[in-house]
């Protein structure tokens, strides 16, 4: 499996951390982004509603490192609540024909806390020409806001949409999953404030095994839609060092279904123009000799 602290010249490195954020449990109180902000020292992004939901946030941003996102669906309560609390009581409601049925004007809300992946293969990285953005001993991905330019290259390179310019300042900015904190043996400020364990951290291979128990117990009391995102070292990044359990398709939470590290063609890219160069070349050279021998004669 890819280690990307070592192929970035660690040795004798921790082992990879990393967010497992289990959406079924979350309930939208927001206290992630709260102390995200708190700890980190973000500027607020508004204190207004959107109009849309209860989600005055709207998406991640360089002024929003965790968001939580509130997704209204039109489907039985019954199977938020099997989700979140493994109650056998509603899911005997379920079988015996008690419980609300689908299209009685029911709805559920899906609630989820988003924040950057720490992909294994970043493209932020790849395409930074300062070493701003820089892959840690923890396998994570930081910025360092006082050696970033502020070019942007890294924006449109990054496949979920994370990293952004901050108005006025032009740098970019991103969760750091909290560098300072986990280099003191203590836990991102997000996952300390969550009161449900929604967002969980550490060793990331412990998450991935936890996350997939988890699924099957769902899967084992009816909650079949229950899945999990990004946790694929097979993926289009590599596996992400955040992933999700999600209980919908990932273009439902704003997701892109099938990522892929920007960068991927880059040598291919390369050696295209290499080729496209040397031919060019050895016409001009030809040309010239050409023109040299005609001048002779």
């Amino acid at each position: 499996m890819t280690d990307p602290a070592t192929l970035s010249g660690y040795r004798d490195h921790p082992p990879r951390v990393g967010f497992f954020t289990d959406t079924t449990v979350c309930i939208g109180c927001k206290a992630c982004e709260v102390a995200c902000k708190e700890w980190n020292a973000i500027p607020d992004t508004g204190f207004e509603l959107t109009g849309m939901s209860y989600d005055n946030t709207v998406g991640l941003g360089a002024n929003a490192w965790r968001h939580v996102a509130f997704i209204e669906q039109r489907k039985p309560m019954v199977r938020q609540d099997a989700a979140m609390h493994q109650d056998l009581d509603v899911l005997e409601m379920a079988s015996n024909g008690t419980a609300p049925a689908a299209g009685d004007g029911e709805f559920r809300w899906l609630m989820a806390s988003d924040v950057c992946k720490h992909c294994t293969h970043a493209a932020c990285l790849d395409v930074c020409p300062t070493g701003a953005l820089f892959r840690t001993e923890f396998g994570t991905v930081v910025v360092q806001e006082d050696v970033c330019n502020g070019c942007g290259y890294c924006v449109p390179a990054c496949p979920y949409g994370v990293i952004d310019q901050r108005k006025g300042d032009g740098r970019v900015w991103k969760c750091t999953m909290c560098y300072d904190r986990i280099g003191d043996g203590l836990e991102p400020a997000c996952a300390k404030a969550c009161p449900t364990d929604s967002i969980q951290f550490g060793p990331l291979e412990e998450l991935r095994d936890r996350a997939r128990q988890r699924v099957g117990q769902l899967h084992d009391a009816g909650v079949t839609d229950a899945r999990l995102y990004g946790e694929s070292p097979d993926d289009g990044v590599g596996g992400d060092g955040a992933f999700f359990l999600l209980l919908d398709e990932p273009e439902v939470y704003g997701l892109p279904p099938d990522p892929v590290v920007t960068t991927h063609d880059l040598p291919d890219m390369w050696r295209c123009v290499t080729k496209a160069a040397v031919t060019l070349l050895g016409g001009a050279v030809a040309a010239f000799a050409g023109a040299m021998i005609g001048r002779r004669k």
